[in-house]
Formats: structure tokens, C-alpha cells, sequence
């Protein structure tokens, strides 16, 4: 419907122009948007308010014009009034909305699905955590985040990849290699303090035992940096596997691995310092030098290399984003956990260096996760014995419950993740309360079929008995779903669709409590049948979306 609105509206303004109630320009984008209170109509546009400037006329004079041309060859609109400034609000008839369920029922598992991307190539990389530990339930966050950005954008048309940026090189590995050698020396009785800055979880001393049943005492045979750099390698190959492993159990996979090692082969990193040097945007300050991102709006400039001659994080994130484009793609999308923010203006400064537009790159900053049981705080801390990995909560709450419930607020707002809740099989819990609706309509479907009925198509019903109140929301709310997967995909916001699941279960539960399906007079009964399948459907395609199962049974 949001559609038809929008080429009505689309056509109207020329017929202003023919008759010479508006003068010729070019049009701004038309919005079609739902009116805050029902009172208001089914849908509004501020249309004659953003054509005033160019018309240079009254809001509401243009809004009278615009009505007065309205183009509505299919008849769908029953009245419009002006509302405020400007605004113009439409009222749907209400015989055409059961007509609108011929679509989805002819998409079927396409439904929601749209060109809108046009087949641009799209990355969405995401987690990158490094491989000295495994994910903990920060990570869960936005792996579930990066992964359903990435599904919405596929079903909006988009060629999309997922990539998952490994940070091999670089301190942080070699202080692995030093902590589980540490550890590996413990073994066979060396005692020397464990430095405090070493990494500290038991999944040290673990893999320290793995070499040691691998490699015996040879590593204490070998020089130290030699040692050291074997158990880098080896714990680094070992995280890695347990995190792939990790995330596959969750439900997240990746088109690419990429590793930050990479970047310096032929000496990428320092020929890419080089060009940029040429074109002025790097200078020297001593021994150090710097980038001038002070020039594309950043507060002050960053450092490139150190004083010490050592590249810093930001040339690697530099080369790395030049490396992304560098494969073609035309948009490329940044998972960041939300105390990367400062660091946000200085990589856009880098891409348009790099001769890119801002709006090539998109970042998404996800919060942190507070941990919960029963609404007690969990001490997020392995030695106090309380799990902190994503495995431990997957393997707790299943992964449906966790990712569903991380999905449930804004990346950007802080989440409270509680335990007790995702597991809770009742109306609190939201992902139950989706499932079980869909379940519950495939029950309605089974108990149909041993009744006699088939289960009908859109061309098998007459449409216009569907005349309660419940069941025309339940038609808008149907409606409503490809415009939400769109909204999503534009604004980078996941968390839209379980909103819209929510919503389209709880007016579901709600009007099967109330209304009968089956049981009921028969052509009746059908047309009802057939609007529950739907309602089944979409939430399956919603569900979907979110990489989410979608039971027959529960």
C-alpha cells in the first residue's frame, strides 16, 4: 500500500503543473509515513511541506492543490484530510485491504524480499575479535548484528559478503605466545612469576598442555623467541578454530578470513604511508608521522607510525579499508564495538584520502551487554566462576534465545541480557512468544487438514469477509512488512524485524483467542484459514531473517 501511495503521489504534482496550480520543478523525495495516532488516517505525507521552498507557497495551499489532483486510478483511497502545517493523511478503504494478501500469498518465501540494492556489492565485516581468547558475550552481540545486517541487505537486493578481519600481527600476539608459554613451562616445573599483564584465563593453561602433548619439552630446547613464536602460532591457530567453531553454533558464518599479516606482505602497509605521502596527506613530525585528519573534519591528527619506526593500528585499518575497495565493493559496512567511537571521523578522513565518498563506509557501534540472572547483575569474571564465553550462554539458552533476545534493542543502546528470560517458555520471553504463534498456526493448519479442509490459496477465498477490526490490523500489519525489511536494510537497524514479529504475534494471539478459524461457517472458516496461513508465513520470513527457527511444534 505504501507503495501504491507513493506512485499516486509521484503522479499528482505533473498534474498540478498541467493545470497550473503548481509550478514546474523538480520533485524531492516523496515520504509516505504512518500517522503517530490512528485517528489520523492509515498513512501521511509531508509532501506539500517539503515542496513550499521550491514553490514558494503555503504548506497547506499546496496540500489543497495536491488533493484537489489526486491520481487514484485503482480507487484505494476513501478520504484524505490536511492536518497541521501542512500534512496530508490518507484513509484506506477498508474493502481493499483484504485484496493486498494476494501478494504475499503469491511470493510466498519472497515475500519481503526487494531489488532495492540493485546488486551493488556490499562487505559487512564484523566480530574480528582477536585470536587471543574466546568470544565473550560482547562478541555475541555483534556477530548476531553484523549477521543479520547482512541477511537483511541480501533480501533487499544487495551482493553482500561477509568478512571477518583477523588481528594476527601485532603485540597483543606475541604477549599470547609469551602467556602460554609461561604456562608451558609451569608444566614441567619452572615456577617463575606469571606476569600480571599475560593473559589470565584457564584457556591459557590449556592450550600450554596441548603443546606440551604435542611438542613434549622440545620448545624448552629452543631459544625463547623461537618458543615464543611457535606458541603464537599454535594458540592462534587454536583460538581461531574454536571461535569459527563458536560462531558456527551461533549461527553466524563468513565468505572471508582475512588476515591483518596481509597487509605488510611486500611491504603494503609502508608503500601505502608512501603514496599517501606524495599527495600530502601524511607529513612528518620528528621521527614520527602523522596523518592530516584535521582535514576531512577530525579534531586533531593520528599517528601512522610511530617514533620508533613501528606502524600503528590506524595505517593497518588504513590499508586494510584500501584493500576492501580495492575488491570492488561499493559499500562497505564496520561492526564496531562502542568504545571504538572515537575513532569513527579519522576512517572516514582515511576513505576520502583514499579518494572515496563518506557514504561508502558505514559504522554501526554495539553496545555492551549487561548479564543477568532472574534481574541480578552476573560478575562478568571467570574467576569469580560465573561464564562469560558466547558457547556457555549458547549452550544455556539455545542459540534461537540468544540471538533473538541480543536483537531486541538498538545496536547502539545498552542491553540487558537476562539468562532466566531467555529460557522462560511464556508470553515474557519474546522469542517464545514468536515461535509458539508460529507453531500454534501450524497446529491450526494440521487440525484443519484432519477436519476436511485444504489449505487455501488467495484465489480459493472470497477476501471480503475478512471484516473484524483485528483482522483488517492484521492485513496492515502484513502489509507493513516488506517496507520494514527495507527500513532496516537502509538503516543498518535489525533490531526492526523482531520488533515487527512481536507485534504481528501478539495481534495474532490476540485475535485467535477472541475469533474462531475452523468451526465457523465454512466460506468463513476459509478465508480465515487463509489469513493465518499468511500470518504464518511472514512471521517464518521475519524469522528467517533473524536466523531463527521457525517450529511446526512446540
Amino acid at each position: 500500500m505504501k507503495r501504491k501511495l507513493t506512485a499516486i503521489l509521484e503522479r499528482t504534482p505533473h498534474e498540478c503543473f498541467a493545470r497550473n496550480l503548481l509550478d514546474p520543478c523538480d520533485l524531492p523525495p516523496i515520504e509516505v509515513d504512518l500517522p503517530r495516532e490512528e485517528a489520523h488516517g492509515d498513512y501521511a505525507t509531508n509532501l506539500a511541506m517539503t515542496l513550499a521552498p521550491l514553490q514558494r507557497k503555503k504548506p497547506r495551499d499546496i496540500a489543497e492543490k495536491i488533493v484537489a489532483c489526486l491520481d487514484d486510478s485503482e480507487c484505494v483511497i476513501e478520504r484524505t484530510e490536511i492536518a497541521g502545517p501542512g500534512f496530508i493523511n490518507f484513509f484506506i478503504r477498508k474493502d481493499y485491504w483484504p485484496l493486498l494478501l494476494e501478494s504475499p500469498d503469491r511470493l510466498k518465501e519472497d515475500y519481503g524480499r526487494s531489488d532495492m540494492g540493485e546488486g551493488k556489492k556490499v562487505q559487512v565485516e564484523f566480530v574480528s575479535a582477536n585470536p587471543t581468547g574466546p568470544l565473550h558475550i560482547g562478541h555475541a552481540r555483534g556477530a548476531v548484528t553484523g549477521d543479520v545486517i547482512a541477511r537483511i541487505l541480501e533480501a533487499s537486493g544487495y551482493d553482500t559478503r561477509r568478512e571477518y578481519y583477523i588481528n594476527d600481527a601485532g603485540n597483543q600476539m606475541n604477549l599470547l605466545g609469551t602467556s602460554i608459554y609461561h604456562r608451558y613451562r609451569e608444566l614441567f616445573g619452572h615456577r617463575e612469576p606469571y606476569p600480571e599483564n599475560c593473559y589470565q584465563g584457564k584457556y591459557i593453561i590449556d592450550l600450554a598442555q596441548k603443546i606440551k602433548d604435542k611438542f613434549g619439552d622440545g620448545l624448552l630446547k629452543k631459544d625463547v623467541d623461537e618458543a615464543v613464536s611457535a606458541c603464537t602460532d599454535y594458540g592462534a591457530a587454536e583460538i581461531m578454530e574454536g571461535i569459527k567453531d563458536d560462531l558456527a553454533a551461533f549461527g553466524v558464518t563468513f565468505d572471508c578470513f582475512f588476515s591483518e599479516k596481509e597487509l605488510y606482505k611486500d611491504n603494503g602497509v609502508e608503500r601505502l604511508i608512501a603514496e599517501l605521502s606524495e599527495k600530502g596527506f601524511i607529513y612528518q613530525d620528528g621521527d614520527t608521522l602523522w596523518f592530516r585528519t584535521t582535514a576531512f573534519g577530525d579534531e586533531k591528527d593520528r599517528v601512522v607510525v610511530r617514533e620508533n619506526g613501528e606502524p600503528t593500528y590506524f595505517a593497518a585499518d588504513i590499508c586494510y579499508h584500501k584493500n576492501k575497495f580495492d575488491r570492488g565493493f561499493d559499500l562497505v559496512i564496520d561492526i564496531w564495538g562502542a568504545d571504538h567511537h572515537g575513532y569513527i571521523p579519522r576512517m572516514y578522513a582515511a576513505i576520502q584520502a583514499l579518494g572515496k565518498k563518506p557514504e561508502a563506509l558505514k559504522i554501526v557501534l554495539v553496545q555492551l551487554v549487561n548479564l543477568l540472572r532472574d534481574g541480578v547483575p552476573v560478575a562478568m569474571s571467570t574467576r569469580a566462576g560465573e561464564f562469560v564465553t558466547l558457547r556457555e550462554v549458547i549452550d544455556e539458552v539455545g542459540k534461537d534465545a540468544a540471538r533473538y533476545n541480543f536483537l531486541m534493542r538498538r545496536s547502539n543502546s545498552h542491553l540487558d541480557f537476562d539468562l532466566e528470560l531467555a529460557k522462560r517458555q511464556s508470553n515474557e520471553n519474546p522469542v517464545y512468544y514468536v515461535q509458539y504463534a508460529h507453531a500454534r498456526i501450524a497446529s491450526i493448519m494440521r487440525t484443519a487438514k484432519e477436519r476436511g479442509y485444504s489449505i487455501p490459496s488467495y484465489r480459493d477465498v472470497n477476501p471480503s469477509l475478512l471484516t473484524l477490526d483485528e483482522e483488517r490490523e492484521l492485513i496492515k500489519i502484513i502489509n507493513r512488512f516488506p517496507d520494514v525489511v527495507e527500513g532496516s536494510a537502509r538503516t543498518l537497524e535489525p533490531h526492526r524485524i523482531p520488533f515487527y514479529c512481536n507485534e504481528l504475534a501478539a495481534v495474532f494471539h490476540s485475535y485467535y483467542n477472541k475469533h474462531r478459524v475452523i468451526g465457523v461457517e465454512e466460506e468463513l472458516s476459509l478465508a480465515r484459514l487463509f489469513l493465518v496461513k499468511i500470518i504464518g508465513l511472514v512471521l517464518g520470513n521475519g524469522l528467517k531473517l533473524l536466523g531463527v527457527t521457525a517450529p511446526e511444534r512446540m
